[in-house]
């Protein structure tokens, strides 16, 4: 009998024993998570430039854009600091300015507005369906999302619908589905910054309106310039 306690009173300290060396174990003792992704959905606000314009254009207002889609982070080297991300998003970007498109879709006609002619509305809008693919440096660890990023890609977009509207005083000319606006644009671009703040910077290689679209047998051109915050959420 006195043997049985002797062992059941071993057992209990050698429990306490180790419960105790378990609780001195340093802290925090969490398991990392070795593969983790960074960044794999976006929402951007962009303010948007005409360049490589015809003679007498000009941009009048506050011309926006809003953009959001998602983006599969793929890592290319061992810490992950490096990535690949192919990704598929949605985009509206308008510009208001002075090039009026009058006629019908089927004949749209193209001119500049006079200077000092009075009208209250003159813009071009776009939606489409964004398939951008970047190419990722950033600081990240398995222990914190706040970074620096630099994040550059080509982004080709197609227009899913497009809407161009003039109004003044007396009438009010609506053009959609234009047949003379490109419907694949490619452009690249250029995400950088820490956490959530991003600066975001795109660039059109393909002019919005194709060579179809003239004055006075002039091609117009027209090439995208956006400048804005992107921000990323895991």
């Amino acid at each position: 009998m006195k043997k049985s306690l002797l062992f059941v009173f071993c057992l209990v300290q050698l429990a306490l024993f180790a419960q105790e060396q378990e609780l001195e174990l340093p802290y925090p003792m969490i398991q990392r998570d070795s593969l983790y992704r960074e960044d794999q959905f976006y929402i951007g606000m962009t303010y948007n430039l005409i360049n490589n314009s015809p003679p007498g254009f000009s941009q009048d207002k506050f011309s926006t854009g809003f953009s959001a889609g998602v983006l599969r982070d793929f890592p290319i080297n061992a810490n992950r600091t490096l990535a690949i991300a192919p990704g598929l998003g949605f985009s509206y970007q308008n510009y208001h300015q002075n090039l009026f498109i009058n006629g019908t879709a089927a004949a749209p006609i193209y001119s500049i507005i006079p200077q000092g002619t009075y009208y209250s509305k003159n813009k071009i809008e776009e939606y489409l369906l964004d398939l951008p693919i970047e190419f990722r440096w950033r600081t990240s660890t398995p222990e914190s999302h706040k970074f620096w990023r630099i994040y550059s890609g080509v982004k080709m977009s197609y227009v899913l619908a497009s809407r161009s509207q003039y109004t003044d005083g007396q009438s009010n000319v609506i053009i959609k589905n234009n047949p003379d606006f490109n419907k694949v644009q490619l452009g690249i671009y250029l995400a950088m910054g820490y956490n959530t703040w991003n600066f975001y910077g795109y660039y059109g290689l393909t002019p919005l309106l194709s060579k179809s679209a003239t004055i006075q047998d002039q091609s117009i051109g027209l090439r995208a310039i956006h400048l804005g915050l992107q921000f990323y959420i895991l």
